[in-house]
């Protein structure tokens, strides 16, 4: 019982603070293509 409960917490651990296994692509940084916050329409609703 000691030993899986062992294993339970390190496998976490490894989990945790190992290296990302995310496979996202690197896109960088995309344009913005919506339309800009206007200040005023947000007083008149």
């Amino acid at each position: 019982m000691i030993a899986s409960v062992t294993q339970y917490i390190s496998e976490a651990f490894i989990r945790i603070f190992g290296p990302n296994d995310d496979a996202y692509p690197n896109i960088g940084v995309q344009p913005f293509t919506g339309d800009p916050y206007k200040d005023r329409t947000a007083d008149t609703w």
